[in-house]
């Protein structure tokens, strides 16, 4: 059993030390020393193991012997294969969402989500957290309706993965040519998406949902093979072209 201090530093130490990793401070491949990582992160050992624990967990570290760590290395494949899952179980959850909405008043946090989102014609810095914000609560409110516990938790797995989450590209995005163009696509699609739900149709949602994916996709591809753009990508210093 954790102490109350030791799980406040645990929660530090995995974000402070997601961030480094993010960043690149470390090298894939790298080992990962406890007794570094103790003065690096200004923690005890107890909570710096939770870290290497969570992080390991959630796919950016990996485990090579008796308590090492590594740093993970993605391919442009593991990239495509994140995303793709992601599109897969954010399909199920839209057809769900359409063949379990009972009444039209579920749908009113959804809408109220696109409308904001909607509102936001360009993305800039000062724009930029508030359209991630919504942008991810739009997906949430998706899963969400689909009414399905397991299926909630295997999309926050699969989205842990710094590349695959809705919102890994939003400001990478905004760096690309014809970038307005696809902050409307993307509306667009919300919106199909939004009217398959209503109109009960699982089969469109879910086909509607798993295009939306792709669109990430291909931003990602494109982000992450401009070197003008690519620092703008999470994570993309462990990602190998």
């Amino acid at each position: 059993m954790y102490t109350e201090n030791e799980a406040t530093q645990a929660g530090r130490a995995v974000l402070t030390l997601r961030e480094l990793i993010l960043k690149g401070q470390f090298s894939p491949d790298e080992h990962l020393s406890e007794p570094q990582l103790v003065i690096r992160l200004g923690v005890s050992r107890t909570p710096v193991r939770e870290a290497l624990s969570r992080l390991a967990h959630e796919g950016l570290l990996y485990t090579a012997g008796t308590g090492r760590y590594r740093v993970r290395e993605f391919s442009m494949s593991d990239v495509r294969d994140a995303i793709e899952l992601r599109g897969v179980l954010e399909g199920t959850a839209a057809r769900l969402a359409a063949e379990r909405l009972v009444k039209a008043e579920e749908l009113d946090a959804i809408r109220d989500v696109q409308a904001r989102l909607d509102a936001i014609k360009h993305i800039t810095v000062d724009t930029f957290g508030t359209y991630m914000e919504l942008n991810e609560s739009f997906h949430a409110e998706v899963v969400r309706l689909a009414k399905s516990s397991m299926l909630r938790r295997s999309i926050e797995h699969v989205n842990t993965l710094p590349f695959a989450s809705p919102s890994a590209l939003v400001f990478a995005r905004s760096k690309l040519p014809r970038a307005a163009e696809m902050v409307v696509v993307g509306h667009e699609q919300h919106h199909a998406i939004l009217e398959a739900v209503e109109g009960r149709q699982g089969t469109r949602a879910e086909a509607l949902a798993r295009e939306h994916a792709q669109l990430s996709r291909r931003n990602l591809e494109i982000s992450l093979t401009d070197e003008r753009i690519r620092n703008y990508v999470p994570g993309s210093p462990l990602i190998q072209i």
